[in-house]
């Protein structure tokens, strides 16, 4: 197993945590970037979120109910919000707006620029969600989230509660105005990403055995999705959260199995395994930031890292 090294200490190029499966895979790394460590100390690091504007990093830490800050000029972290509703995936809207999937109010919030917190859905059809667990923002400026009951089944990611509405997939309309529900077929839908063209849409099922990577086709003037297909079986690996680079490849937290398969796992867009990153902690969630794009920020149990690649995020992300 590759220990991941702060990034203050001495770095060996290449990395051998980052590992190729596919030759494909060859150019989407870079062979002097390693794995940073660049922050330590959550209890449970979900939903990375860049913002590119100032320059920081934001991420929930929710068993500590907090959402966290890394700065990238001082290099410094600090609690950004101490009382963050057990938030867990966030995202920005298309005005820069934080958008936040927050456990115990049960809800999707969206941070106002001047700190206020607007809540665009915690009910459908008269009935409470369960807990909001990752989001993604459409480039029509809808809101997709997924809503399994992980953060109402007790007291550590939230509070315990009576589970109202089956674990779905739901959409806010562009002018909140409308949630409409999506999907509410898969088992314990978690991480969400469309693709860069945006007529697709990948959930992870994480409470089928094995874990799939399900892959739907967005339909009805992207409104909605019709069938869908396994894009991966995951057998033993347990993927989380996700983010998609501009040519429509895969990278997935991955892990909760043995040490060997803590990390990262990339895919083509035909659900191929093209390489791997090793970390020593389990990565839940990950997104894309940096200047241009192309750091891979991944959110492990504990910690905070990051790899810099020879890619880049697609931008509706």
């Amino acid at each position: 197993m590759h220990d991941a090294i702060d990034g203050a200490q001495a770095m060996r190029y290449p990395d051998a945590a980052v590992m190729t499966v596919d030759p494909r895979f060859e150019k989407l790394v870079l062979p002097l970037a390693a794995v940073e460590r660049l922050a330590t100390g959550s209890r449970w690091a979900e939903g990375p979120v860049w913002f590119g504007d100032g320059r920081y990093l934001l991420w929930s830490d929710v068993p500590n109910d907090r959402i966290m800050r890394w700065d990238e000029v001082s290099q410094l972290t600090h609690v950004w919000r101490h009382t963050s509703g057990y938030a867990n995936g966030n995202t920005r809207d298309r005005q820069g707006r934080l958008i936040t999937c927050e456990h115990q109010g049960r809800r999707v919030t969206r941070t106002e620029h001047d700190g206020r917190t607007t809540v665009l859905a915690d009910r459908y059809q008269g009935k409470r969600l369960n807990s909001p667990n990752d989001v993604v923002v459409k480039s029509d400026g809808s809101i997709w989230f997924t809503d399994p009951p992980f953060g109402i089944i007790g007291y550590y990611q939230g509070e315990k509660a009576e589970q109202e509405l089956p674990a779905a997939i739901y959409r806010i309309s562009p002018d909140g105005d409308d949630i409409s529900l999506v999907c509410d077929t898969v088992e314990g839908p978690n991480g969400l990403a469309f693709s860069p063209d945006e007529r697709h849409l990948y959930v992870i099922e994480s409470r089928s055995r094995p874990r799939n990577i399900l892959v739907f086709d967005v339909v009805n003037d992207g409104r909605s999705v019709g069938s869908s297909r396994v894009l991966f079986n995951a057998a033993d690996g347990t993927p989380d959260g996700f983010r998609v680079d501009i040519e429509g490849n895969l990278w997935c937290g991955w892990g909760m199995g043995t040490a060997e398969l803590d990390g990262v796992r990339v895919f083509s867009p035909q659900g191929e395994l093209l390489g791997r990153i090793a970390l020593p902690e389990r990565c839940a969630n990950l997104c894309f930031g940096g200047k241009h794009r192309n750091r891979l920020f991944m959110a492990s149990c504990t910690s905070i890292y990051s790899l810099f690649v020879n890619t880049q995020g697609a931008a509706a992300l």
